[in-house]
Parts: C-alpha cells; structure tokens; sequence
C-alpha cells in the first residue's frame, strides 16, 4: 500500500477531523456498491480505509511517522539504520535515549534483541521468562466433563415457602438442595463439580425445576390468592372459621354483614421473594348457598330484601 497520507490525499500534519472527513469523501465516492463494474475502485476503496485505519489510531499513527511501522502496520526493518551512524545501516540518524526507551544504545543487550527476534524464549531482565516469536502458545487446559441435566418437581406449597428439596445425583448420592428465593416453573440452578467426570474435572449439574399446580392456591407475583366460601349464617352474623395457607391454617375473624367478593390480607403467608421475605395470602371470601333450600325458603318466605344492590348499574 501506498503513504497513507497520500492515499487519503492529506498532508502529514492533517487534524483527526481532516482524515476522517477525506476518508469519507472517498469511502462515498468509491464504495463498491456504486463500482460494480469498476474493480480498481474497489481496490482503491480497500486502499483507503487500511489507510484510515492506520491513521485514525493515534499510536499507529506516531509509530509510521517516526517510520517504526510501514503503511500495513507491520514493524520496519531493525537493521535499517545504524547506531549513531555506524553499525548495521549506515544511516545517519541520531538517536536518543527516547529511543530506546531510556536506555542507550549501550544500554540495550543485543543478544536480547536478536534472541526475541529469531530464537524462543530468553530470560529478561526481572529473572522472568519472555516468549519469543518463534515460540509456540501454550495449549489449551484440559476441558471439564460434560454437564448433566436433572429436573426436580417441586410441590407448589414447598415452593411458595421455600422448603429446601431432596434430589438424588448421577452416582447415586442424595443431597438437600436449597430453593432460590422467588423461584418459578422453569429455574434453573447450577450444582458446581456435579457433572460428569473429564480430564480438566467435573461438569456441573443443571437442575431444571418444575413447580407444581395446587387444587385451590394459586400464585399471584409474590402472592398466594385462593377463595374461601363462607355460608349465609356466618356472613350475616359473623363468625371464627379455619383458612388453609401453605404454613398450614389460621382463624379469620368473619365480620357480621360480610359481602361476597370481600377480599382478606394475611400477612407473610405468600410467596418467598429473592430477599428471603414472604408476599401475603389474600382470600376472596364467597358466600355458599345451603345444598337444601327448602328450610331457607320457608325461612324467607313473605320476606325480600328492600336493598336494590344493581341500582348503581342503573338496572
């Protein structure tokens, strides 16, 4: 490739914004989506932008202008020049310290420099070893064995409290394993070193777990809901009665003149949150009718509720 400068059409002391600007100009102008059928527009688009790449970076940049690197990025030659004029080059440039990175040249250790340039590793300065370019990459470490997969049902009520799970592994161990908090159908939790044997150790075991259904609890976010039915006489005149949550029952108080739909708040009694704190359980009472209703009908009989409770549906 050709000077980058020249390539972009700038001169060596053009400002970031001027190369950029240059090397959109041609970029636009040829792009090989409008040069289809002009190849050396292509070949000059691929010019341009290695020579943009090279310039945009302001370290490439410095090293090509004081010529440590050519216009493909790749180091000169080391032995192009000389030392102070004599040497290996004969050139004539002088050199500082800067040069060398605070040394000078009888600072630096030739046999260093030849030996990181043609042999392996050499030992440097510090004691430590130095990889050379000859030298190959270490190989890779030695791969785990492969993971193993497990699905675990959980009981909707151990979920929603947290209660830790029994599971039995590949090689027949059993361990307790510990719910997450906020756990869900579907969560997956890793067991370290729980997997099939490799050469670089064991995988690990993936637990899939299932949550299961409840035939009247059912999960809402952090919260359980579940309805409770009530019957007349307890609506009408109050009353102490069992409600079932996943910690086991509690008593409600029922209020005298309780409505159908109400909907009661006990505390702590929901789902276990990622914090490890509990959601609440709310209960949507429902009036029940008796499964006899002769005795209520002749209960009511001569008697209807004045109430009109649809007036407000403007029925």
């Amino acid at each position: 490739m050709a000077d980058p400068y020249s390539t972009l059409g700038v001169a060596r002391t053009a400002s970031e914004k001027e190369i950029k600007s240059a090397y959109r100009k041609l970029a636009k102008e040829l792009h090989p989506d409008r040069n289809k059928d002009n190849p050396k527009a292509a070949e000059r688009f691929s010019d341009a932008t290695k020579a943009y790449d090279l310039l945009s970076d302001a370290d490439k940049r410095a090293q090509f202008d004081r010529g440590e690197i050519d216009a493909e990025g790749n180091p000169t030659n080391p032995f192009g020049g000389g030392f102070g004029g004599g040497g290996f080059g004969g050139g004539q440039r002088s050199y500082s310290s800067e040069d060398f990175g605070g040394f000078t040249p009888d600072d630096l250790d030739l046999g260093d420099l030849f030996e990181g340039l043609f042999g392996g590793g050499s030992k440097n300065r510090g004691g430590g070893s130095r990889r050379g370019f000859g030298q190959r990459p270490p190989p890779p470490p030695p791969s785990k064995g492969a993971d193993i997969q497990y699905r675990l049902a959980v009981p909707f009520v151990d979920a929603a409290s947290g209660q830790d799970q029994r599971i039995t592994l590949a090689d027949g161990k059993t361990i307790d394993l510990k719910l997450p908090g906020g756990v869900e159908d579907g969560t997956q939790m890793r067991l370290k070193g729980k997997g099939h044997e490799g050469p670089g150790g064991h995988g690990d075991g993936l637990v899939l777990v299932e949550v299961g259904t409840h035939p009247f609890f059912r999960r809402d976010g952090d919260h359980i809901r579940m309805d409770l039915p009530l019957t007349i006489d307890e609506a009408v005149r109050g009353a102490k009665v069992k409600c079932p949550t996943v910690d086991g029952p509690v008593m409600l108080t029922i209020k005298p003149g309780t409505n159908g739909g109400t909907v009661m708040r006990l505390g702590g009694k929901g789902w276990t949150k990622k914090s490890g704190k509990r959601g609440d359980q709310l209960v949507t009472l429902e009036i029940q009718l008796p499964g006899d209703l002769d005795e209520l009908e002749a209960k009511l009989d001569g008697w209807s509720d004045p109430d009109k409770p649809r007036e407000r549906f403007g029925l």
